[in-house]
């Protein structure tokens, strides 16, 4: 008779459903997980190393691209460590565009996880519909910055400008004739803040579409009900952040219990989950989609009615932190000097150190930050939420089959570049 014996087996870096870079190491006994050990290493980049040789403005495009998915939220922490170094105070314009862009943010990370998730354990419609909302959001960010992802908007002191009065049309092509196009112009034939509303007023309709096509599903509540399931004490004790905490039934947010920003000014809930599986981590990231879409609303209404001027900016007026117009560095010297020396050296910050956090969409975010008062961060560490549940990964498949890891790494909801940076 034939050797009855564990076997080894790895785990990505290259599988579809691993996130990114991840290796796990699986000692199975034929379907079942007896243990597991996830490999990092494999993307480094030394980010973090990185930002203490450039000057402080230079490392903002740096936070964007450690969770590629929640780009202006990894900025936010960052500026808002500069900002309590210098004793800096925003304007409350630049505030409110600020949590409206964290909340875009939100909503943007939530669709690509789900779209992925399903795609992982079996769902393909789900992730052309999220697809389709993305698209809208991603042109926002492309308005406000020029670019699709990698935005840099966040500036310490507030934001790079103001918020477009118009929005990119579509032209009619080979490919899109002009009745579509007018079709598609229809949102856009305003400014930003009015295609950012006539967003919030599809968006609910379309989380209803994907309700639909997953939360009473058969097979989606077999893949996901009572797996990976992590009780409310043994989620505080992994150092759980964002959704994943949540669904495990702890009212736990950044926004409510440390507002920053202009959060504690806005009315909003906090969904919480009962069981603490992935199923219940599905219907927290669903609800907070809606949340998000109420918070953006709000933003867009004391938007509205506190139009963007020299008495209400959207950074502060100090050439130190900040370039001059255009037009002034073209005919005033001191303007052109202060602008080359922002580009050149960049400002100094006080000695000292300091730590700020975010809500970011996968969890607390937060930025330790060391000044020896230089031009540059004498020291900066990152504290990733990803990290800390990638941590749990080998304690929630445990017991579990094969095929219930991919469940498990996607609600994680795990990216690699704020892991593994």
């Amino acid at each position: 008779m034939a050797e009855i014996r564990n076997f080894t087996l790895n785990f990505g870096p290259q599988h579809p459903a691993a996130h990114g870079v991840l290796r796990l190491v699986l000692e199975m006994d034929g379907e079942t997980i007896l243990k597991a050990d996830p490999h990092v290493g494999l993307l480094h980049r030394g980010t973090e190393k990185l930002a203490e040789a450039k000057p402080f403005n230079q490392s903002i495009g740096y936070m964007d691209r450690l969770d590629y998915v929640s780009m202006m939220c990894n900025e936010h922490a960052y500026v808002m460590a500069i900002e309590r170094m210098l004793g800096v105070t925003v304007p409350v314009r630049a505030q409110y565009i600020r949590v409206m862009f964290d909340e875009i943010t939100r909503i943007l990370n939530h669709l690509m996880w789900l779209g992925a998730h399903g795609l992982d354990i079996g769902a393909m419609s789900v992730f052309l519909y999220c697809f389709r909302e993305r698209e809208d959001l991603m042109d926002c960010y492309e308005a406000v910055s020029g670019a699709r992802m990698h935005a840099t908007y966040y500036r310490p002191g507030g934001v790079y400008r103001d918020l477009p009065d118009s929005m990119p049309r579509y032209q009619a092509s080979r490919w899109r004739s002009k009745k579509e196009a007018d079709r598609l112009n229809e949102a856009r034939s305003g400014s930003m803040l009015d295609f950012i509303e006539d967003f919030t007023r599809r968006f609910p309709a379309c989380v209803d579409e994907y309700e639909t096509l997953l939360t009473d599903n058969r097979i989606w509540k077999q893949r996901t009900v009572n797996i990976g399931v992590v009780s409310p004490e043994r989620a505080m004790q992994l150092g759980f952040s964002g959704p994943m905490i949540r669904g495990s039934g702890i009212a736990w947010d950044l926004r409510k219990k440390q507002p920053y920003e202009v959060y504690a000014d806005l009315d909003f809930d906090i969904p919480v989950g009962v069981n603490g599986d992935c199923y219940d981590r599905y219907l927290v990231r669903i609800e907070e989609m809606r949340q998000s879409n109420r918070i953006i609303q709000q933003c867009i209404a004391w938007l509205r009615a506190n139009p963007g001027s020299d008495t209400n900016p959207v950074i502060v007026d100090d050439y130190k932190l900040r370039p001059p117009r255009r037009t002034e560095m073209k005919e005033d010297m001191e303007s052109l000097i202060h602008h080359f020396k922002l580009f050149t050296e960049g400002y100094s910050v006080p000695a000292g150190e300091t730590y700020a956090a975010v809500e970011a969409p996968k969890g607390e975010f937060g930025i330790w930050l060391v000044s020896d008062g230089a031009n540059k961060p004498y020291r900066l560490k990152c504290r990733a939420p990803g990290f800390a549940h990638l941590a749990s990964l080998p304690e929630m498949v445990e017991g579990h089959m094969l095929a219930d890891v991919v469940a498990v790494i996607g609600t994680q909801d795990i990216v690699f570049g704020e892991v593994d940076r």
